[in-house]
């Protein structure tokens, strides 16, 4: 069962929430400030965290920058803010969504339901043949399994959206996918955040690689592609 952090200081809003994610069948748990969501999320280990931006003691941008990658659930940011400054921060920081305050409850479930399809492993990965679950491209080995990826050996500590990203480009090298198609079948919803959200992502997840971030391509004016890197 998808398990659901909830993080905001006014309980008004975080029961509420709660409220109708358990209505849909979620196991929930709520923190009220920063700090506690940290802990919330070591204890309850959490596969989504639905988490406000302005709070006491720590911010939700702070929550994303103490949290490890290997820890991380899929994040869902809540702002009062519109800007978009303000969302990109979010996004660089390892968020994978965002909404604006105030929001329709109906709105918050779909996204929650979008993040937690995608942070999940399908239930019939198990039953695959031996290694039709692995992928392996320019000194990358993708196990769709277990949702790991290693570089020449070494494992990476990648988020549930940067995983998605990544397997998606190596199931099919040389395809270029638009930016708009990337946004589509890895966010697997009409995303807010724009194009800007996959740009960042693909920042972030060549930085991660290392020596081996030249397996994503860029196709100006379209989009991205995996491919094989020249020895």
């Amino acid at each position: 069962m998808t398990k659901v952090l909830v993080v905001d200081d006014e309980i008004s809003i975080s029961s509420a929430v709660a409220y109708a994610l358990r209505r849909e069948g979620y196991t929930v748990e709520t923190a009220g400030d920063g700090q506690e969501a940290l802990e919330r999320v070591e204890s309850f280990d959490p596969d989504v965290m639905v988490l406000d931006v302005m709070m006491p003691k720590l911010s939700g941008y702070e929550v994303c920058r103490k949290l490890e990658d290997r820890q991380r659930p899929a994040i869902l940011l809540l702002t009062v803010k519109d800007d978009i400054v303000d969302k990109v921060l979010g996004l660089e920081l390892g968020a994978d969504d965002y909404m604006t305050k105030p929001f329709d409850m109906r709105e918050i479930i779909a996204r929650v339901k979008a993040l937690s399809r995608r942070s999940r492993i399908p239930e019939t990965a198990g039953k695959q043949a031996p290694e039709t679950h692995v992928i392996r491209i320019a000194g990358l080995t993708i196990n769709l399994l277990n949702r790991t990826i290693h570089a020449e050996g070494k494992p990476l500590e990648l988020t549930p959206k940067e995983f998605d990203l990544m397997a998606l480009l190596a199931r099919n090298p040389e395809r270029v996918y638009s930016r708009e198609a990337l946004l589509e079948q890895v966010w697997d919803m009409d995303f807010a955040g724009g194009t800007r959200t996959v740009d960042i992502h693909v920042q972030r997840l060549r930085k991660k690689l290392g020596n081996q971030h030249e397996v994503i391509q860029t196709v100006y004016g379209i989009g991205y592609k995996s491919t094989e890197i020249p020895s």
